[in-house]
């Protein structure tokens, strides 16, 4: 069994409310991850990894509306609420670890990762070490024995707030791998993080969605190069903002140089 557990909080400090504002057709960037998930032939099932605070209502409502299974953890401690969740849902399973605001993922990117995981006998595999797709199809596969190991291990802010980040970071515990293209896109940024990022995910559905609601990662490429205009929308927004300042409060705190 193979299950994606899919991070969503309305809680942005940069975009507030940011899985629900509406992208197309009313739709959300919870909604429509969800329907590229779904695509995905290596997924079994999906829950999506909500927090215990209010203001997360409206996502598990949502889930409902949707016949999405959902679960509720810690806000903070992000490795927690992801452990948890597959302790309850997904015990032994292969667990793919999915963002909600990514919904320009492509389903085939995801299939490609997670065979990947399964053809290397890796603990994890990813397709971000180093990056090589666009920030926004970011896939991450492993264990849930590595998940567990990881949770019962990590002791630093930036490994308890991002839920792999104990896992990349210690290649002598665990299996690592890497899925690269050959050409580099990662300067491409299709992820949902700040006002930019919207207007630009909004102008890529707008032009394919219409189309085919699966629209994968070479159409939106095409659709750049006939449309140049809409790479300057948000190409200045550095990528895994959140990651690096989690590590500069570990810092703060002394617990790391």
């Amino acid at each position: 069994m193979t299950t994606a557990i899919l991070q969503a909080r309305m809680g942005s400090t940069r975009l507030p409310g940011k899985m629900l504002l509406p992208i197309f057709d009313n739709k959300g960037a919870l909604e429509l991850m969800l329907e590229r998930v779904a695509a995905a032939k290596s997924i079994d099932r999906v829950v999506v990894a909500t927090t215990t605070l209010a203001e997360d209502d409206p996502l598990v409502a949502l889930c409902e509306t949707l016949g999405i299974a959902s679960f509720r953890g810690d806000s903070a401690n992000v490795l927690d609420r992801y452990y948890q969740c597959a302790r309850t849902v997904a015990h032994d399973d292969v667990l793919v670890r999915l963002t909600g605001d990514c919904p320009l993922h492509d389903p085939a990117v995801i299939d490609r990762v997670v065979a990947f995981f399964h053809g290397g006998q890796y603990d994890y595999a990813a397709n971000t070490h180093p990056p090589t797709y666009p920030d926004g199809l970011d896939a991450e596969v492993f264990s849930f024995r590595a998940l567990e190991q990881a949770w019962h291990e990590a002791t630093l802010l930036s490994e308890r707030e991002h839920v792999t980040y104990y896992l990349y970071t210690h290649p002598e515990s665990f299996r690592l791998g890497n899925l690269a293209l050959e050409e580099d896109f990662s300067a491409h940024r299709w992820t949902l993080d700040e006002p930019a990022d919207l207007e630009f995910i909004r102008q890529v559905y707008a032009a394919l969605y219409p189309s085919g609601k699966n629209f994968g990662m070479q159409d939106v490429l095409t659709l750049l190069k006939q449309r140049p205009e809409l790479l300057d929308i948000n190409q200045d927004i550095v990528r895994n903002a959140g990651l690096a300042k989690s590590l500069e409060q570990d810092r703060k705190l002394g617990n790391i140089a």
